[in-house]
C-alpha cells in the first residue's frame, strides 16, 4: 500500500466514522450510542495515526501496537457491558467494511484497489483475533469474580448463640471451596470466641469420599482452635452412602437436623432453653 492510498484513508477520517457507525446501527443489538461513537472515534484515530507503509506491510500488525492496546481496552469494556461474542465481532467487521468502502470510492485502479483491500483485510482480521482473545479474557474475569462472590455468599458463618456458630453449606464441596469454608469458619470462631461450630450439610446434594475428607479436615482445623464441631443435615440417603463407602465419621458428632445439632450444643454448654408459659 503506497503513500497516496494511506493519505486517502487519513483524509477521509470523518467518512470512515460515519459509514462505520451507520453500519453498526443496522444491527438490532446496537445500543448506548454515545459510548459506541466515542469508542469508534478513538479506534479510528489510533488506527489512522499509526497507519504507515511499514505497519501495513507487516501481516502480523506489529507496528500497530497502540491500536491493539486501544482495541483491547474497548473489547474488555464491551465484555463487561454485556455485549455478546457476535456483537463484538460484528463491531470490528463493520470497521473493515467502512475502510474498504472508502477505498472503493476513492481508488480507481481495480488492481490497486484489490491489492490494498487485501492488506487492509489482513490487518483488521488480525485485530479481530486480538479482539476475541481480549473479549474472552474480559468475560473470564467477570465469571471469576462472580464465582468468588457466589462462594462467599454461599458460605456464611452465623453466630446463633453465645459460644455457638453455624455454617450452612450449600452446593458441592471441592478443594478450593473447602479452603474458603475453613478460613471463614476459623476466623469467625476466633472473632466470636465460640467453642462449638455446627456444619449443616442439608444443602449438599451428595457426599462422597472426597467431600467427607474435606469435612474431616474442617473438623480437625476447628478442633485445633479448641472448638468442637457438629455436623448436621445427615439425611438417610447420605447415611447410607457414608456407610457404603466405609467413611469413618465415628469421631465426629452428627445429627439429622440443625435443630437437633443446636439442642446438642446447648447441652454441651449446659444451657437450658425453657418455653415461656
Amino acid at each position: 500500500m503506497d503513500k497516496p492510498t494511506i493519505e486517502i484513508l487519513k483524509n477521509n477520517r470523518d467518512a470512515i466514522i460515519n459509514i462505520w457507525v451507520a453500519k453498526q446501527k443496522e444491527e438490532e443489538a446496537y445500543f448506548n450510542v454515545d459510548n459506541q461513537l466515542k469508542d469508534s472515534k478513538e479506534l479510528v484515530d489510533s488506527f489512522l495515526g499509526a497507519l504507515n507503509t511499514t505497519a501495513l506491510e507487516d501481516k502480523n500488525a506489529n507496528g500497530l501496537d497502540i491500536v491493539n492496546e486501544v482495541l483491547m481496552g474497548i473489547s474488555v469494556s464491551r465484555a463487561k457491558q454485556g455485549y455478546t461474542y457476535r456483537e463484538t465481532g460484528f463491531y470490528l467487521f463493520t470497521f473493515k467494511e467502512a475502510l474498504l468502502e472508502v477505498l472503493y470510492n476513492n481508488v480507481n485502479d481495480a488492481a490497486k484497489l484489490y491489492a490494498d483491500s487485501l492488506k487492509i483485510s489482513k490487518i483488521v482480521d488480525n485485530m479481530s483475533v486480538l479482539t476475541f482473545e481480549s473479549f474472552i479474557k474480559g468475560r473470564e474475569d467477570i465469571i471469576s469474580r462472580q464465582t468468588d462472590e457466589i462462594t462467599e455468599i454461599s458460605t456464611p458463618v452465623i453466630k446463633v448463640w453465645d459460644g455457638i456458630v453455624a455454617l450452612p453449606i450449600i452446593g458441592t464441596l471441592d478443594s478450593a471451596r473447602t479452603q474458603v469454608v475453613m478460613e471463614s469458619l476459623l476466623q469467625q470462631i476466633v472473632e466470636t470466641g465460640s467453642t462449638i461450630a455446627i456444619l449443616d450439610i442439608s444443602g449438599v446434594p451428595a457426599v462422597d469420599t472426597l467431600v467427607a475428607q474435606h469435612l474431616i479436615k474442617t473438623v480437625s482445623a476447628t478442633r485445633l482452635l479448641g472448638a468442637e464441631c457438629i455436623i448436621s443435615g445427615i439425611r438417610p440417603e447420605i447415611a447410607q452412602i457414608v456407610v457404603h463407602l466405609g467413611i469413618d465419621l465415628s469421631g465426629i458428632i452428627t445429627k439429622s437436623t440443625l435443630a437437633s445439632a443446636l439442642k446438642t450444643a446447648f447441652n454441651m454448654l449446659q444451657i437450658q432453653v425453657i418455653k415461656k408459659k
